[in-house]
């Protein structure tokens, strides 16, 4: 059964994911309970800036992969947080001005942002939903108008699944968009782990707690690798994120590993 959750209203004493990402991406669309919660994970997780960073950097990467070698013309971002630099759309745009992009995220300030930057950009459009309501999603007028079903499409999840409870079933939301799609899509899956279970409780009740359980759960490599089961895993396969088909050696190492994005692309037959 799919989550009816939906926030009402911004509360800004209680940190949001989306915020808290923005502010260790170098943001200013955060407050100040993102940015101390940040400032006490980064106490426990040191690496937390740098693993933003090299995530960003992967999905810039994988998008402009997926545009340019791949033909893929279409593109749903789950979880797709507060506008940075490079967007998913920009960075599809660029290779081809067609390119059409659907952002979803619960938070409304992810929304009133994305609806103000994507103004002007018609094949591009932002909706408050909750990721688990694939059905919501999918059917979502803005979705149909912009999104061909019948041609391959990108679903991506990225940096977001450690954010679904184990009782939603994460697993199983892949599986449920992957039945949605056109042979031929893509799905990009990647999320936090730590073969640390120290790290994985304190990152999971630290997350919970000032989220006010708007969390999940730091999650072992092996339970990642079955959101994809039964899928083609492209090169290099499933693997911590900077290291997927890297533009160069220049990007920024994590000098600690207490954990690590790990996760790729499979494409659907």
């Amino acid at each position: 059964m799919q989550s009816a959750w939906r926030p009402d209203a911004i509360d800004t004493k209680v940190p949001s994911v989306a915020r808290m990402y923005d502010y260790l991406l170098g943001g200013d669309d955060n407050y100040q309970s993102d940015r101390d919660a940040c400032e006490e994970l980064l106490k426990q997780v040191p690496s937390s800036k740098t693993l933003a960073v090299n995530n960003r950097n992967f999905l810039r990467r994988v998008v402009r992969l997926l545009a340019s070698e791949y033909g893929i013309r279409q593109f749903i971002d789950h979880g797709s947080g507060l506008p940075t630099q490079d967007n998913v759309h920009q960075v599809a745009q660029a290779v081809d001005p067609e390119s059409r992009v659907v952002y979803v995220d619960n938070d409304p300030i992810v929304l009133a942002h994305g609806r103000a930057l994507l103004d002007e950009n018609d094949r591009t459009t932002v909706i408050q939903a909750d990721m688990r309501d694939t059905d919501g999603i999918f059917d979502h007028e803005e979705t149909r108008r912009l999104i061909d079903f019948g041609k391959p499409v990108a679903a991506l999840f990225v940096s977001v699944m450690h954010c679904i409870p184990d009782e939603d079933d994460p697993a199983a939301l892949v599986r449920r968009v992957a039945a949605r799609l056109a042979p031929g899509s893509f799905l990009v899956v990647c999320q936090l782990v730590s073969d640390r279970p120290e790290i994985r409780t304190f990152v999971t009740d630290f997350m919970a707690q000032v989220t006010h359980n708007h969390w999940g759960r730091v999650r072992e490599e092996h339970e990642v690798a079955t959101y994809l089961d039964g899928m083609e895993i492209l090169e290099p396969g499933l693997v911590e994120v900077s290291t997927w088909r890297p533009d160069n050696d220049l990007a920024p190492v994590q000098h600690t590993d207490e954990w690590i994005e790990w996760g790729g692309v499979a494409r659907l037959p």
